[in-house]
C-alpha cells in the first residue's frame, strides 16, 4: 500500500518534516513508539519516531535529517508523492501514558531534546497539554539554526527554554549545563525527566541527571536500523540485560544504559567487518531471539 504525502516541510538545510496519509497508523499511536517507512520496492528500511499524529485527518508526521542515501532520498519527494511502506505503530509507547493523571499531576517532569530529538519529544509533550498537565521543556542545538518545533513546543510546554552551544540563542551553553542552572541556581526541582537527542548528548545528560538525583528515561532510537530487532544494530545493555532498542524499547532507564557499548557497537555496525566481529563476539544475543532469522539480515 502507497502513502501519500501531504505536506513538507524543510525546517533547516537538512531536516525535513513530512505529514504522511496513513489512517490506521495514527489511530493507534501513542507517544514515544515510531514507525518504518520505504520509499520504493528496493529502498531501506528507516526507523523514525512518530514527531505528531492526527486521528481525524488520518496523518502522521515525521521528521528526518539526511544523512545517508535514503533519507536523501526520501527528502527528494514532495507533496502529492507516495513512500511505497509506512508500517506501524511500533515499539512501546512512553510508559507515563498509563500511568494515573491525579499522581501525574503531582510530579514535576522535564522533557528535554537535543537536536532532531525535538521530534520524538514533542507528541509526548502534547499528550501532558491535552491532558491538562503542565511540563518543563528544553531545547538544545549547536546554533539557532538547528532549533526546530519551537513555536509547537512553546505552545504545549508551561516553561520552555532553549540553549545553544555557540550562544547564538536562549541560554549559552549546553543541555547538560542548562539543567544544572535550572536546578542549582533557579530553584527548579524535577522528579523525572525524558532525554532524547543524538547518543553522546544522552549519555552526558544521563550523567548529569543522575548527579542532580533525577529519575530519567532515554530514548533509544538513533541505534535503530531494521526496526524488528533482526539487524542486530540495536542491542543495548541495560542494568546488565541484553535488550533491542526497536522490540523492547525504545524507551529505557537511562541509569542503567550502558551508553559505551552501545556507541561502539554503532560505530562497528556502520562497516560489514564491524557487523561480523560483532555477530561472532555476540552469538545467539546478536539479534533478538523471536525474530527467528539467525542473525544473517
Amino acid at each position: 500500500m502507497n502513502n501519500k504525502i501531504v505536506k513538507k516541510v524543510q525546517l533547516t538545510d537538512n531536516i525535513y518534516l513530512m505529514d504522511i496519509e496513513a489512517p490506521r497508523v495514527a489511530k493507534a499511536s501513542k507517544p514515544g513508539q515510531f514507525i518504518i517507512v520505504k520509499n520504493d520496492e528496493k529502498g531501506e528500511r528507516i526507523p523514525l519516531t512518530i514527531a505528531d499524529y492526527n486521528k481525524e485527518k488520518g496523518t502522521v508526521s515525521i521528521v528526518f535529517q539526511t544523512v545517508g542515501a535514503s533519507t536523501k532520498e526520501l527528502a527528494l519527494l514532495n507533496e502529492g508523492d507516495y513512500v511505497m511502506d509506512f508500517v506501524g505503530p511500533l515499539g512501546q509507547p512512553s510508559e507515563f501514558i498509563e500511568e494515573n493523571i491525579e499522581e501525574l499531576k503531582n510530579k514535576n517532569i522535564i522533557f528535554i531534546a537535543g537536536g532532531v530529538g525535538s521530534a520524538p519529544v514533542y507528541p509526548q509533550v502534547k499528550w501532558f497539554k491535552e491532558n491538562n498537565l503542565d511540563v518543563d521543556v528544553i531545547i538544545g542545538a549547536r546554533n539557532k539554526e538547528l532549533i526546530i518545533l519551537e513555536e509547537e513546543m512553546r505552545a504545549a510546554a508551561k516553561n520552555l527554554y532553549i540553549s545553544t552551544d555557540d550562544g547564538s540563542y536562549g541560554f549559552d551553553g549546553r543541555v547538560t549545563d542548562l539543567l544544572k542552572d535550572l536546578v542549582q541556581n533557579q530553584g527548579k526541582n524535577y522528579d523525572h525527566a525524558i532525554v532524547i537527542g543524538p547518543m553522546i548528548m544522552m549519555k552526558f545528560m544521563s550523567m548529569m541527571t543522575k548527579e542532580l538525583n533525577i529519575p530519567t528515561t532515554v530514548s533509544l532510537n538513533p541505534i535503530m536500523v531494521d526496526g524488528t530487532g533482526m539487524c542486530g544494530a540495536c542491542r543495548v545493555s541495560v542494568g546488565n540485560k541484553i535488550k533491542f532498542a526497536c522490540v523492547d524499547g525504545p524507551e529505557f532507564d537511562a541509569h542503567l544504559v550502558d551508553f559505551d557499548e552501545a556507541m561502539r557497537r554503532q560505530n562497528m555496525y556502520k562497516t560489514q567487518e564491524g557487523r561480523a566481529i560483532l555477530k561472532v563476539e555476540e552469538g545467539d544475543t546478536h539479534h533478538h531471539a523471536k525474530c527467528g532469522c539467525g542473525g544473517n539480515i
